[in-house]
């Protein structure tokens, strides 16, 4: 198919997912927003027509911070330099990508504001398909104490999914970024909304990363995939420790099949990078539907653990 020409692709279980990290300067003002579109926009490109040859991408995954990091120290600092509303015109430009090449997008995250929550900051990212906006996720939980963007969980009223699930013709797709997938809770609310396919959207620095001893980013994504049982495609960030200070990024993105086998791995290390790895989505509702051993989702007990979250525990730590 000619670079250029607009892809009707048809529904499919078996697909091959691309997760990209990326090695950036921080933008420190929403003006350089639109540059680093152009890139992220071009690694799409490089997912999709560079493997074409070889086999279909239908869904591309970018890291957290992949726009814009909370490098300031308040959220009023933030919304002044940094954040914008979603929809926007690089929503708009996904979009028109995801439509030109039939793929599906899962944007690094934005920092975002809106007007029906003011003073609020949140980090989000949104699933874009050839059709617009499915999902937008909104991080439910922050790395405490450094990020300053809010949680919905935290807003009085708030009505809006917190775990959202899209249903696609790639499947059923739902993510929850970085510190997020260290609560199992989280994600398991992911499984349980129907999620096939768990999305990573992560910005994971070291020590915690892909190397031992303290390989945190591999054993989460494992244990998430095979106590789901869901594939896991996971990008995390990949800059080096002069472009995204105080600390270095080891990369590693990856994508997990549902029994929590590695498919496909970059090398740990900072560094632009592209993975890609087979979704085998047929497999996987065969293995659900099959299943009598390790079925965990069918075997959760849940009234075993009636009392144990009826009271609020969050203690969120003091921020000088």
């Amino acid at each position: 198919m000619p670079v250029g020409t607009l892809a009707a692709m048809p529904s499919t279980t078996r697909f091959y997912a691309a997760a990209c990290q990326t090695d950036l300067p921080c933008p420190r003002s929403r003006d350089e927003l639109p540059g680093r579109v152009d890139h992220l926009l071009g690694m799409v490109d490089a997912a999709v027509v560079g493997y074409r040859p070889f086999f279909d991408v239908r869904l591309v995954v970018f890291p957290e911070f992949a726009h814009a990091a909370p490098i300031y120290e308040t959220a009023e600092e933030l919304l002044d330099r940094l954040a914008v509303p979603i929809p926007n015109e690089h929503t708009d430009r996904y979009a028109a990508k995801a439509r030109r090449h039939g793929v599906y997008i899962q944007t690094g995250t934005f920092l975002e504001s809106d007007p029906k929550w003011p003073g609020v900051v949140f980090n989000s990212t949104c699933l874009i398909g050839p059709d617009g906006i499915l999902t937008r996720y909104r991080k439910v939980n922050p790395w405490l104490p450094w990020e300053v963007h809010a949680s919905p969980h935290d807003l009085p009223g708030y009505d809006e999914d917190l775990f959202p699930v899209a249903e696609t013709e790639i499947g059923r797709l739902g993510v929850a970024i970085c510190y997020d997938w260290l609560f199992p809770e989280a994600i398991r609310a992911l499984a349980l909304n129907g999620a096939e396919v768990l999305i990573r959207v992560s910005a994971y620095m070291d020590p915690w990363g892909a190397t031992p001893p303290m390989d945190w980013w591999t054993l989460f994504n494992r244990a998430r995939a095979a106590e789901n049982m869901a594939f896991v495609v996971a990008a995390n960030q990949g800059a080096s420790l002069a472009n995204y200070p105080p600390f270095s990024w080891p990369g590693g993105s990856m994508i997990v099949d549902f029994d929590g086998r590695i498919l496909a791995q970059a090398d740990p290390g900072p560094g632009e990078k592209i993975v890609v790895g087979p979704i085998d989505l047929a497999a996987l509702r065969d293995e659900r539907r099959r299943r009598q051993g390790h079925a965990l989702l069918s075997h959760i007990r849940s009234e075993a653990y009636t009392g144990l979250y009826d009271r609020p525990i969050h203690r969120p730590p003091f921020r000088g």
